[in-house]
């Protein structure tokens, strides 16, 4: 089923008599268009900071030195404010003084007493005062999909009288600027225009930059250079043919579906710290093709009521707008602790745990979730029931095979020259119980020391020397880690390695 966009939404809301609708939007210009068109003969009451009370159709002032306060009192009886639309823009500083907030809700209270009026703030920041939460509803700015994006680069190409471009390039380009807005959108289109008068693939690189742009700016999300490839994990051999399965899915996903495939929804991987949980989610993006994005689960948190949901409905929709892409989740068990606790911190952890769950289990979107967690055992429960994640991963300490396998990339990337002289056999000897980072540090350390003594290659020895040097992860986390073996291996999670 086709979901609804935000004119129908409004509509809906406004026609069902909903007192306050807080738009959590940039495109103020777009909600304007929208609002004209479904007022219905209401008038509109336009207030914002830069020019006060304005007439909504001409953008001119209607009052001098009408403040925020003022105009509310033109609206305080029935009479007065039935018929009405009231369009409050750069309110959001004002949602912390009880006065206006007080004023706001005896507005919305005569609504819902039968006044055919509809209060719509729009911010780009969603703040909710508690004495108005039960009074709102959040809408949010769909993001554009591909056809739309489509429609504004030809009437582009068409209104500026630039030559025909290719159909394959106009949809390279749409699949591009997924994610962002008709305003961003038509502003690089004219960055684009004004380089040389014509849009070509390397205008391309001027999106992705305007991306990185966008995604630093919203704060939740993080875009990552994709450096690490899937040979450059030694061992786990189980998880990377599931990745490279999942991959040819993904990179077919019209003929997949066409076959019966369902879209993948991502795995969890779980296990020991250092391990390559993080590598896999880099390596998989790399061999997905797609961008990866890494939610941070601590910035979502927001100090008003809705703000932290608010955020994860951003954080999501940015990650289905740029989609195809891979979502990238670290250390899960962090983000969700104290579900189910006590105190107003623990409710909204509970509130975004919900949504998460919600949003795993119905998502369609080409959003690849690759979520780790180094303590299975501080995770709701309902969060590894099947059907949130397609496979749930277990990566523990590396075996000899491994080992050497990961000796010989770390070595490769810093000395390839010195390689075939090094013993790797002898280093697998020696190094049982140590992680995938230990072994990095291990050859980092030896090749930082025969660098320091004026050495002209690094030997056995040297890389022998930094094991003596260094204390394993199985010999720091000992108990940890049985305990931790031994609860994956209960819960029987498919073992990452073979």
């Amino acid at each position: 089923m086709e979901k609804d966009s935000l004119k129908d939404k409004l509509y809906k809301y406004m026609d069902a008599g909903f007192p306050i609708i807080y738009l959590n939007t940039f495109e103020e210009d777009k909600v304007d268009i929208i609002v004209s068109e479904i007022s219905s003969g209401k008038e509109v009451y336009e207030w914002n900071e830069t020019y006060g009370y304005m007439d909504f159709q001409t953008k001119t002032p209607m009052m001098e030195d009408c403040d925020l306060e003022h105009m509310l009192d033109q609206l305080k009886s029935f009479d007065l404010l039935d018929r009405k639309i009231i369009l409050l823009k750069d309110i959001t500083a004002y949602l912390e003084d009880p006065r206006i907030v007080s004023k706001i809700k005896g507005i919305a209270r005569m609504i819902n007493q039968g006044a055919d009026a509809t209060v719509i703030i729009i911010s780009t920041t969603l703040v909710i005062p508690k004495e108005l939460e039960k009074f709102i509803t959040i809408l949010e700015m769909d993001y554009l999909n591909t056809d739309e994006i489509k429609t504004i680069i030809r009437t582009f190409i068409s209104d500026n009288g630039l030559p025909e471009v290719k159909s394959a390039l106009v949809d390279e380009l749409a699949l591009a600027f997924k994610g962002l807005t008709e305003f961003e959108i038509n502003n690089l289109l004219a960055l684009s225009y004004a380089d040389d008068g014509v849009l070509t693939r390397k205008d391309l690189r001027l999106i992705f930059d305007q991306k990185q742009q966008m995604i630093k700016k919203a704060g939740i999300l993080e875009m990552i250079p994709l450096k690490e490839t899937i040979d450059d994990i030694g061992g786990l051999e189980n998880l990377k043919d599931w990745f490279v399965r999942k991959a040819k899915v993904y990179k077919n996903m019209n003929k997949a579906k066409a076959y019966g495939v369902d879209m993948p929804k991502g795995v969890l991987i779980a296990g020991v710290p250092g391990c390559g949980k993080s590598l896999n989610a880099k390596a998989a993006a790399n061999l997905f093709e797609v961008p990866l994005l890494r939610l941070d689960m601590g910035r979502l948190m927001g100090k008003y009521v809705g703000e932290s949901e608010g955020n994860l409905r951003k954080a999501i929709a940015l990650a289905e707008a740029i989609s195809p892409c891979v979502l990238w989740i670290d250390e899960l068990e962090k983000a969700f602790a104290g579900i189910g606790g006590g105190g107003s911190g623990a409710e909204v952890t509970t509130r975004l745990f919900g949504n998460f769950l919600t949003w795993m289990q119905e998502k369609d979107s080409p959003t690849f979730v690759v979520a780790t967690a180094n303590d299975i055992t501080k995770l709701p429960p309902e969060l590894l029931r099947k059907g949130r994640f397609d496979e749930i991963f277990y990566v523990g300490l590396p075996n000899d095979q491994e080992r050497e396998k990961i000796f010989q990339i770390h070595i490769a990337k810093r000395r390839p020259q010195d390689l075939k002289n090094i013993k790797i056999s002898e280093l697998v000897k020696n190094s049982s119980g140590f992680s995938g980072a230990d072994i990095e540090g291990v050859v980092k350390d030896a090749v930082e020391s025969a660098f320091a003594d004026d050495k002209a290659s690094i030997q056995t020895n040297d890389v022998l020397d930094a094991i003596k040097n260094t204390h394993s992860l199985s010999e720091i986390m000992k108990d940890a880690l049985e305990k931790m073996t031994k609860e994956y291996e209960t819960r029987k999670f498919k073992n990452a390695s073979r």
